[in-house]
């Protein structure tokens, strides 16, 4: 078959074309049998009436050839084949539509043959009637059509745009001679002119060629050809445009090649060493190979420009080579891959930290967004931890990092000051340097890491700035793709940074830096959680840094024991040091050879460590005398318990009674002791105080600690219960803590911290919660059902509701008891005075 993969027509056989195709009307096409010997050819379509020369190499194909010559009338079917990488084709691999050609010279070449063959008519291909050794089919001619008078005026515009397009194709195509332009004034027939055209068009696919050959009607064919001439006509002026600014391009590059070039040798004349050339050479593929934003590279090089023509001699030379440096290091395009899978993320959290449920969730749910939004930007949370020491904030940005597959790093903002840590110096300043942000993301080497701010709460201002202000940007997920800093003064995107910040209290940090972040509170562990934190990493850690792993035991009495009696916080840092004190006493029996191996047990605690030092009878003893009751307070290392004592002091000179609080204290909580005070003298007689017990007395309320600030509206029940206790002479009950705000109408009010401060009386060994009414909700959300179960709770409403449960029933009254309230009972000595413990009535269900 024909190898031919390019049909390239010579000049002259064009202008025979020319000749032929004009004489064709009054020439007679030689008789055409019905059968012919059928050549399949490769990617080229042969038109009627145009000369084309061929290629023959395959021995079948070359016997056709030979067999037809020998035939006498020269003439060869000829058709495309669908597929030109099949060796043997059949019937359904060739095009059905083809032409009969003539073969007008053959000559004889090493490869094969070559044939110069003139189209002659369009045949349809009926059947096959030989296969072998070469194909011979029966054919049915396909006439030229008239066009009809009705369309003889569009079929002449058709052949006018066809005739300019294809002038226009020869001006702008390098491969067709100019003298082709010509060629549409010397063919007359709308058809044979298609039929030439397309036969010439350079870059059309023998496809379409062969979808002009099977189009019948003159007016549809001239309309393809139209087509594809347009779609010629515009990828040539679009090359040409683009070829031309290459060009532009290329005498740009090649002429500061030339010039850099000079400039070389001029400075290797002068003496300076090509060593400076060789740094602006790296400088200059770094910022090429750094793939930084379009922005960012134009002042890199910029700057690369100012270098080059700086003398190194000069101070500024080392300024701008080393922000090129920062420039050229920054992982503009570098990110990580994030590990999607749920299930190992959740196993890698769970390993690392027990409980922390909400933050383990949240990192979950980003992942499962991650999942299955992967076309477009993700927005990356703000995450805020807030809780007291040692519950692990730290440590578990570093356990996310891990378990996402990311790099960790982490800054403290603890005492920073001044704005340019955050932002960073401008460059006119001597040392200047990137902020903290944009030296974390450097060192990371990645622009997607975990970037945990620890100690947000703990930033302050002062005359150099505020660096809260400077965060604001950081981490706001509408502006941080464009994060600015002062050094690079190029946009930075930091949208694909997972911000984790870490506080102990809200109230320090700006509020509109805290409304861009997404707080997550971390109250403090319960018992239980201690002893399995202590169980499952703290004495594993602490074991192993002593090298005592398979030496030594805990029994869980033990773990009980020095959770309960030797730690009383939120966090766990204070319970691994008493862990890491048992070990170290442990270590130092088997290097003394006392022992080989040691159980602890509750009794070798208590050798260990010495006796316990927080018992819970200090709850029970402290309430003993009327006038003191004890409260539930909030701080930023945990819930703790806090005794409110009252006393009266007789009145010994004709003036006004006084109210003395004292305990550092601050006005809101002042406040709360006036209005607690002003309560009880409004329903003396209620409570059952004297009516006149506050004329006759100063009172005095303390609350112990006096070196500790204290203050909020959250010790008002309190402070109440302590005076009626005071003015009626009955103590409060024991083992009973109590929060809220009171009115002066004796409405209790909700307050804050309610688990942390349940934890902290829990811890205390209270056994009874005085809560308000409309903080059961948080009870019910923030602790566990064994939490619950363990203790009683009151939710109350009003005052009245709280004494009822607080005070112990009035014992018979003497007249004398108002001025014995302040006074203690004496004891003899040695002994101790046993209190009996009333019965309460039944709690509401918790």
């Amino acid at each position: 078959m024909a190898t031919n993969k390019e049909l390239d027509i010579p000049f002259e056989l064009l202008e025979r074309n020319e000749s032929e195709t004009n004489d064709a009307s009054r020439s007679e096409t030689p008789p055409i049998p019905e059968e012919l010997n059928l050549l399949p050819l490769r990617e080229v379509v042969i038109f009627p009436m145009l000369v084309a020369p061929l290629g023959v190499g395959r021995e079948s194909s070359v016997r056709l050839v030979h067999d037809s010559l020998q035939g006498g009338n020269r003439l060869i079917a000829v058709t495309c084949m669908k597929d030109p990488t099949i060796e043997q084709p059949t019937i359904n691999d060739i095009y059905t539509i083809g032409t009969v050609v003539a073969v007008q010279m053959m000559a004889q070449v090493p490869e094969g043959i070559r044939l110069i063959v003139q189209g002659l008519r369009r045949f349809e291909l009926v059947e096959l009637v030989q296969t072998t050794p070469y194909m011979r089919a029966r054919i049915r001619l396909i006439p030229e059509p008239e066009v009809p008078k009705e369309d003889e005026l569009e079929v002449e515009a058709l052949r006018r745009s066809v005739s300019q397009l294809f002038q226009r194709i020869v001006q702008l195509s390098p491969d067709l001679p100019d003298e082709m332009q010509s060629l549409p004034s010397r063919v007359q027939g709308p058809g044979a002119l298609a039929d030439l055209i397309a036969a010439q068009l350079p870059r059309i696919s023998f496809q379409e060629r062969q979808e002009i050959l099977e189009i019948i009607p003159i007016k549809q064919r001239l309309h393809r050809l139209l087509e594809l001439l347009s779609r010629e006509v515009q990828l040539l002026e679009l090359s040409n445009r683009l070829q031309s600014e290459v060009v532009q391009e290329l005498g740009k590059t090649q002429r500061e090649y030339y010039l850099r070039e000079h400039l070389r040798q001029i400075q290797k004349e002068l003496g300076e060493g090509d060593e400076r050339t060789q740094d602006i050479e790296e400088l200059r593929q770094k910022i090429e190979s750094s793939g930084m934003p379009e922005e960012a590279r134009k002042e890199a090089e910029r700057e690369l420009n100012r270098l080059s023509r700086m003398n190194p001699a000069v101070p500024e030379y080392n300024v701008t080579r080393t922000y090129l440096e920062w420039m050229t290091s920054m992982p503009w395009q570098v990110s990580t891959q994030d590990n999607l899978d749920i299930k190992h993320v959740k196993e890698v959290l769970d390993a690392d930290h027990y409980g922390l449920d909400k933050v383990k969730d949240r990192i979950l749910e980003y992942l499962s967004v991650r999942k299955f939004k992967t076309e477009g930007p993700v927005r990356q949370p703000i995450l805020c931890f807030v809780g007291p020491p040692g519950v692990g904030k730290t440590s578990l940005g570093r356990s996310i990092a891990h378990a996402l597959g990311r790099k960790f790093v982490r800054i403290s903002l603890g005492g920073v000051h001044d704005e340019a840590e955050i932002r960073g110096h401008r460059r006119t300043y001597i040392g200047a340097l990137p902020g903290q942000i944009i030296q974390g993301i450097r060192r990371a080497e990645t622009n997607n890491p975990v970037f945990m701010l620890d100690e947000i709460d703990k930033v302050q201002a002062d005359f150099r700035g505020d660096p809260s202000s400077a965060l604001l940007e950081v981490l706001d997920p509408e502006q941080n793709c464009t994060f600015r800093d002062h050094y690079l003064d190029v946009p930075f995107d930091l949208s694909k940074v997972l911000f984790i910040a870490t506080a102990n209290v809200l109230d320090t940090i700006l509020p509109p830096l805290r409304d861009r972040m997404e707080i997550i509170e971390i109250a403090g562990y319960t018992e239980e959680e201690k002893i399995a934190i202590a169980q499952a990493h703290l004495i594993p850690k602490q074991t192993k840094e002593h090298g005592i792993q398979n030496k030594i035991h805990f029994t869980p009495e033990s773990v009980q024991l020095i959770v309960r009696g030797y730690t009383r916080e939120a966090g766990v840092r204070n319970l691994e040091r008493e862990i890491a004190a048992v070990c170290r006493k442990a270590t130092r029996d088997f290097a003394e050879g006392r022992y080989k191996t040691r159980k602890i047990t509750p009794r070798v605690v208590e050798e260990y460590l010495g006796a316990p030092r927080f018992e819970n009878e200090e709850a029970m003893e402290r309430v003993e005398r009327p006038g003191v009751a004890t409260g539930l307070a909030w701080t930023p290392m945990g819930g703790d318990i806090l005794f409110v004592e009252a006393t009266a002091m007789p009145i010994t000179s004709n003036r006004p009674s006084t109210l003395i609080v004292t305990g550092q204290v601050g006005d809101v909580m002042r406040e709360s002791a006036q209005a607690a005070l002003s309560y009880v003298r409004a329903h003396a007689a209620e409570i059952g105080a004297p009516p006149d017990f506050y004329e006759k007395h100063d009172i005095h309320i303390h609350i112990p600690a006096g070196a500790i600030p204290k203050d909020g509206p959250s010790a008002g029940i309190t402070m109440t219960v302590a005076l009626a206790s005071l003015f009626s002479g009955r103590p409060t009950r024991p083992l009973m803590a109590m929060t809220g705000e009171v009115t002066l109408s004796g409405k209790v009010l909700p307050v804050g911290g309610i688990k942390e401060k349940v934890l902290g009386a829990r811890r205390a060994g209270i056994k009874t919660v005085l809560l308000p009414e409309r903080n059961r909700k948080d009870l019910y959300e923030d602790l566990k059902p064994e939490i619950r179960k363990e203790m009683h709770f009151h939710f109350i409403k009003d005052v009245k509701q709280a004494l009822n449960l607080a005070l112990e029933p009035p014992r018979k009254h003497s007249a004398e008891h108002t001025e014995t309230a302040n006074s203690r009972e004496k004891e003899a000595p040695g002994q101790k005075r046993i209190r009996k413990v009333e019965p309460i009535a039944p709690s509401m269900p918790a």
